[in-house]
């Protein structure tokens, strides 16, 4: 380098970049922008992102990354100029797709050139890793794009905001499936009591020792975290949804327990909270189902190839900390199961930091395949086959036989690869030849036709 670097001490989001150097006069922006998730930002960081992306109001749930994004976007307007940031990778996932990437491309932006997540170790004390991606945009488009993942790269047509080389979609929250007569999916029953509805295995032996009537409105709760790491159950509450509570009155334990909660929600800054507390005694919602449901974590560990998912039956409650399928079958038991619909997870699902996060817009946006009766017959099959390999080892959690070790258990990843062999070929996807990058294209083409679709039903 020949010239001299010159240092400007300005907030980069408030300050003219073209008072450092005309946009005209430069060809490449390279940085590496601070890492603030939209929960951390300063009421001044808030600001501003509001400055920056107004009048979007975009930017007040985006990741302060973001900002550098649309900064470098607005003053390479009109210019040839590529900007190439390192950034959390929370910018090409979930809602941050929609409110970033669709407002950026909506103005001409092009993505260029990318890195999909790689784990970024700092050089701190604490050796903290963050999940990075590494994205090149500009107005000026480019023929043939790389796509770089593990080291190496290939060349692709386009880059969508998920960093995958395919159509670009903009993934909606929706009330209900692109598949027309999908069944309803829903998040779990929310407590919103502070602890005081639920119990620990011992305290429900207690209870029940003292209180044997209480049998009959004490249910097995399930969330996330219990149902992937528990053999039987470690947790319960009291389930009043079809029992009056009148009639264990003469239980004082009881009673402080209700009357704690309805101070609890009185003191709440939610209306609709508020309003339940005349019912302490309940969950502020239940959508608990009448029949056997299938249940999927909403927080799973980013190292599982496959997000364990399962049925219950109706006197399990399942928390908010869940999704349940309603009158689910063996079919989207399957389905779910399958490489391909984790594939889709992975590319559109948010985080929980580098957890996944499943939310019911993940299953309603999901492109099912149109089964023969025979495909259908097929997957129902190799999906019984994966719960009968789970029982061959009842006393291992579904941590256990989902985590990094899964090779100890043959016959569940053998269960596993024939059922993906099965819904991979009711969508038409060459077997051997089909990446992960692949199938998640193929999956957003047949997403975009979906979706017109039912704009057309509409």
């Amino acid at each position: 380098m020949k010239t001299n670097a010159n240092i400007i001490e300005q907030n980069a989001l408030r300050y003219d970049w073209a008072k450092l150097i005309s946009p005209e006069k430069l060809s490449y922006i390279m940085g590496n922008p601070p890492f603030v998730g939209q929960a951390m930002r300063t009421k001044e960081q808030a600001a501003d992102m509001q400055d920056v992306f107004a009048p979007s109001k975009a930017g007040g749930k985006l990741d302060y990354v973001a900002g550098w994004f649309k900064k470098a976007s607005d003053y390479m307007l009109g210019t040839p100029v590529c900007t190439a940031f390192v950034s959390s990778n929370s910018i090409c996932q979930g809602e941050s797709v929609n409110l970033l990437w669709e407002l950026l491309f909506s103005e001409g932006i092009k993505i260029q050139f990318a890195h999909t997540t790689f784990v970024w170790t700092s050089e701190a004390k604490d050796n903290a890793a963050v999940m990075c991606v590494i994205v090149g945009f500009s107005f000026k488009d480019r023929a043939n794009k790389r796509l770089y993942t593990n080291g190496s790269y290939k060349t692709v047509d386009h880059i969508n905001g998920y960093l995958n080389p395919a159509p670009d979609v903009f993934i909606k929250n929706r009330s209900k499936s692109i598949n027309e007569g999908s069944v309803k999916v829903v998040q779990g029953s929310p407590p919103a009591d502070d602890g005081k509805l639920l119990l620990s295995a011992a305290e429900r032996n207690d209870f029940l020792s003292r209180y044997p009537e209480l049998e009959e409105v004490i249910r097995p709760f399930v969330g996330s975290r219990e149902f992937i790491n528990d053999v039987g159950f470690s947790r319960y509450c009291f389930w009043f949804a079809d029992k009056s509570p009148a009639n264990y009155q003469h239980i004082p334990e009881l009673l402080e327990r209700f009357n704690y909660i309805r101070e609890y929600r009185l003191r709440s800054p939610v209306d609709r909270i508020q309003k339940t507390a005349n019912k302490p005694y309940l969950f502020t919602q239940n959508r608990q189902p009448k029949t056997d449901y299938l249940i999927i974590p909403r927080v799973s560990s980013s190292s599982r190839r496959y997000i364990p998912v399962g049925f219950l039956p109706p006197e399990v409650i399942a928390s908010d900390a869940a999704v349940v399928v309603n009158n689910a079958t063996l079919y989207e038991f399957g389905v779910i199961c399958s490489n391909v619909h984790n594939s889709w997870m992975r590319t559109v699902a948010g985080r929980l930091k580098n957890d996944y996060r499943y939310a019911p817009s993940v299953y309603y946006n999901f492109p099912f395949p149109n089964p023969s009766d025979e495909q259908r017959r097929m997957i129902m099959q190799t999906a019984q086959g994966i719960l009968d390999a789970r029982k061959l080892y009842p006393d291992k959690s579904l941590a256990d036989m989902y985590g990094d070790a899964m090779y100890l258990y043959p016959e569940l990843q053998k269960a596993h690869t024939i059922n993906d062999i099965a819904v991979m070929r009711t969508y038409g996807m060459p077997i051997r030849e089909t990446t992960e990058a692949d199938c998640v294209a193929w999956l957003m083409r047949l997403y975009q036709e979906l979706v017109q679709e039912s704009q057309e039903r509409e």
